[in-house]
This record gives structure tokens, sequence and C-alpha cells, in this order.
């Protein structure tokens, strides 16, 4: 049985509703939401450097205190920001839509 485009359209939306949170229901008094307005590929361009920062202070001991190094890195938090950063849903949302596609296509191939 074929499904009709209306469907998988439909079926999209509830993919896009489930991980791109348009209804933000969040607290927000707790905690402070930074917002960035970039695309994912500048976003990837950001995190890259941002791990390779941390690389770079960890192999030139840029993180410990010392009486030439007053102000160390703390790659600790740089790593959780990275974290926050990350967009686990989108990826989730993505490999989803993968899925469909692929499938369709399997279907097509056959």
């Amino acid at each position: 049985m074929e499904i009709t485009e209306s469907k998988k359209l439909e079926n999209l939306k509830k993919i896009i509703e489930k991980y791109f949170n348009l209804n933000s229901d969040h607290d927000t008094s707790e905690f402070y939401t930074a917002q960035i307005k970039i695309n994912y590929y500048e976003l990837g361009c950001v995190i890259t450097n941002m791990l390779k920062m941390c690389i770079l202070t960890l192999e030139n001991e840029g993180h410990i205190k010392s009486s030439t190094n007053k102000n160390p890195v703390n790659v600790s938090l740089i790593l959780e920001m990275v974290l926050e950063m990350f967009p686990l849903n989108e990826f989730e949302f993505l490999g989803e839509i993968n899925e469909m596609v692929v499938g369709d296509l399997k279907g097509i191939s056959k």
C-alpha cells in the first residue's frame, strides 16, 4: 500500500514538531539560554574550532595554573558549552528524514 504525499507531509510535520520544539514550554527562571543565529555549517565550524582549542590547550598545558600561566583555560567549561551547542535533536530529525527517504528509494528500486 502506497502512502500518499499528503500523509508523508503530515508525518514530516509531526517529526518537525517533535525535534525542533517549536512550542517552547521550558521554564527559563533557572537558566539563561543564549540564542546563536547561524547556519549548521557555521555552527559546525564553531564547535570544531572550540574542540581544537581544547586539544591545543591540553597539549600545551594551558589548563594548568602556574607561575607563568596565571589564568589557565577552563577546558571542562568549554567542553560543556560545546555539548550544549551540539544540535542532537536536529541530527536525530535528519536521521529520521534519511530513513524516510531511503525507505522510499528502496521501495522504488524494487
